[in-house]
């Protein structure tokens, strides 16, 4: 019997060669294997490529914090210096009594939202006409809209104001809220993603007696909050941060907008720019809380807006 038992334990490890490897040992020789090595490297060069570059693009916004914070003649010191030596905190409670910020505020506010929901409201609609609805030139027609995205606003910026003029609109939120309620890339960006969105549930929704209005309102809008919010955060922030419109239009101090606001520290000799930088930074936080409200929408809508052209 003893040496039965001998024999079983020699033939014990040729006995188990023909197994397949434990599954830690599968993991172990996959991780250590070029390919997966080659595929850690280059992960680790991307992602540090990507904290540089994101470094450098958080370096303005820094610069503006923190010369927020200084003196007026401590913000152009060179070199420059990032910490201040004395944080000046009554920046911003000075500024709300040295310019009306807060009307400023609400003007910019006031104009981002009514010319937000118009973007929104015509891009969806007439992105519904260019992609669900057939008729003739359609396509032709859709090109010739979304080329006038390449032309300049500066090449027909006075036939606009002589309109405007003409129409007594000018030194009023009106004339802006006209030639800001529509725009091609919204049309353009909205239609890319009713593309992705089947034909059949507009074909089923016609057979049941929903009208055109009915299906792009109760089918299609439903399914595009991605899209649709897309438009309305980057309509917000274009609108919000617009200069020349607001300067070439509102000539008026009480309808100014926090752009031009700011303007008020700018003089004939020099400038405030401890001033500025604190009115800047008041400014950046409306966009900021907004994307970071909608930035899961934001990101879904530009990732899926170009998967079916």
């Amino acid at each position: 019997m003893t040496n039965m038992a001998e024999d079983l334990k020699a033939e014990a490890p040729f006995a188990g060669e023909g197994l397949a490897p434990a599954p830690e040992d599968r993991r172990r020789t996959q991780r250590d294997s070029p390919r997966e090595r080659k595929k850690r490297t280059t992960d680790a060069v991307i992602y540090g490529v990507l904290v540089v570059l994101v470094a450098a693009l958080m370096v303005p916004f820094i610069w503006m914090v923190s010369s927020s914070l200084k003196e007026n003649n401590q913000v152009l010191t060179v070199p420059i210096q990032w910490i201040p030596s004395e944080f000046v905190w009554s920046n911003y409670t000075d500024i709300w009594t040295r310019i009306p910020m807060m009307g400023y505020l609400q003007n910019s506010l006031y104009l981002a939202v009514i010319i937000t929901c118009l973007q929104v409201l015509t891009g969806s609609l007439a992105a519904y006409g260019f992609s669900k609805v057939r008729f003739p030139g359609r396509d032709v027609l859709f090109l010739a809209y979304i080329g006038t995205i390449a032309v300049p606003w500066q090449a027909y910026m006075v036939p606009q104001y002589i309109m405007m003029q003409n129409l007594g609109l000018t030194n009023s939120f009106n004339a802006l809220i006209l030639l800001q309620a529509f725009g091609a890339f919204g049309v353009f960006l909205m239609r890319q993603y009713y593309m992705t969105i089947p034909d059949e549930l507009c074909e089923a929704a016609r057979i049941d007696g929903l009208s055109e209005y009915g299906i792009w309102a109760r089918v299609i809008l439903p399914l595009s909050k991605p899209a649709l919010a897309s438009l309305a955060l980057l309509t917000f922030v274009n609108t919000w941060n617009d200069y020349m419109g607001p300067f070439i239009y509102l000539t008026s101090n009480r309808l100014w907008t926090v752009q031009l606001g700011l303007r008020s520290f700018v003089g004939q000799f020099d400038a405030e720019y401890a001033m500025i930088m604190t009115g800047s930074v008041i400014s950046v936080i409306p966009i900021l809380v907004i994307f970071l409200v909608g930035q899961r929408y934001f990101i879904q809508g530009i990732a899926t807006s170009g998967m079916k052209g």
